[in-house]
């Protein structure tokens, strides 16, 4: 399929990591299938931490398994260290992320490991992957790119270097997370440039929270900077227990609108992305689902990017 972004929907993770109440797996299943089946490309189906911490992700396997058996679909994990990583490969995921948290004390409350650790774990699950049959990707996620709820400013150069350490240490690709949504479209072009001067094209995409209402703003911004790949959230669902104050992640169907308005083919469709929201919504009633799109509906002069 014809497509001039690549949106890669993490609310099978990100979201639901931060919900009270567990999905059953045959409804994360039937939701994955729907998002799939509406044309998402990629989709991070689950992380593999330990079940006491996230009891969310204890069928973190099975999902993974099942996701594999969508033929159109990259399937995304999501390894706090190398032993996650090991089961990630294990279950057969395209790709996996290891966050790298450019504050210091976010990565710690995080990961309970220093930024400079993290890259260690990411040198040892390059090594897993590299004597593994499959070969998947490995992501260096940086968290909290663009400001801390803890530290605050997180310094630019401090970026650079974890984006440079991480490509060195064997990450195929770095991907910028405003974990707390602190950062605005000035912030996002900047920060783009000065990595891109460092690791060119290895800097893929973004991971934006809607924390401050920026997040589609960021998304533009990181798009007229030249990325084209981008996480979103169906409902907008997601967030960090570790960053307080922040919010959930851009929602996917206002993500998907934006684009398709301007004429950006995500290959989406988006009345069929409303179909896996249902699913969403069923096996969690009483969550607040966010979204401009899905309350309003469609506008009659809407036609998706040819």
């Amino acid at each position: 399929m014809n497509r001039d972004v690549e949106i890669s929907e993490v609310g099978p993770r990100d979201g639901l990591q931060m919900l009270k109440g567990i999905m059953p797996t045959s409804a994360k299943k039937a939701w994955i299938a729907a998002l799939a089946a509406a044309g998402l490309p990629e989709i991070e189906v689950c992380s593999f931490v330990p079940p006491k911490l996230l009891p969310q992700m204890a069928d973190a396997a099975e999902v993974v398994a099942y996701a594999r058996t969508l033929p159109t679909l990259h399937v995304a994990a999501l390894a706090p260290n190398a032993k996650g990583t090991a089961r990630a490969i294990e279950a057969g995921a395209h790709k996996i992320t290891l966050p790298l948290s450019v504050s210091h004390s976010h990565s710690l409350a995080n990961v309970r490991k220093t930024p400079n650790e993290m890259v260690e774990e990411i040198r040892e699950s390059a090594k897993l992957r590299d004597a593994s049959p499959s070969k998947p990707g490995i992501e260096a996620g940086l968290s909290t790119a663009f400001g801390c709820t803890i530290e605050g400013t997180v310094a630019e150069s401090e970026v650079v270097r974890l984006a440079v350490a991480a490509i060195a240490a064997g990450a195929d690709e770095v991907g910028l997370a405003d974990t707390t949504g602190m950062a605005n479209p000035q912030k996002i072009k900047q920060v783009i440039a000065n990595v891109r001067r460092e690791i060119g094209d290895r800097l893929t995409g973004v991971h934006l929270h809607n924390t401050f209402g920026l997040g589609l703003a960021n998304a533009l911004a990181a798009y007229e900077a030249g990325l084209r790949t981008f996480d979103a959230s169906q409902a907008g669902l997601g967030g960090c227990p570790y960053a307080p104050g922040a919010t959930g992640n851009v929602v996917t169907e206002d993500l998907v609108y934006m684009f398709e308005s301007m004429g950006v083919r995500t290959g989406i469709d988006l009345e069929k992305l409303m179909e896996g929201r249902r699913i969403l919504a069923e096996a969690f009633p009483n969550e607040p689902l966010y979204g401009y799109v899905p309350a309003i509906g469609l506008p009659k002069n809407y036609r998706p990017a040819a």
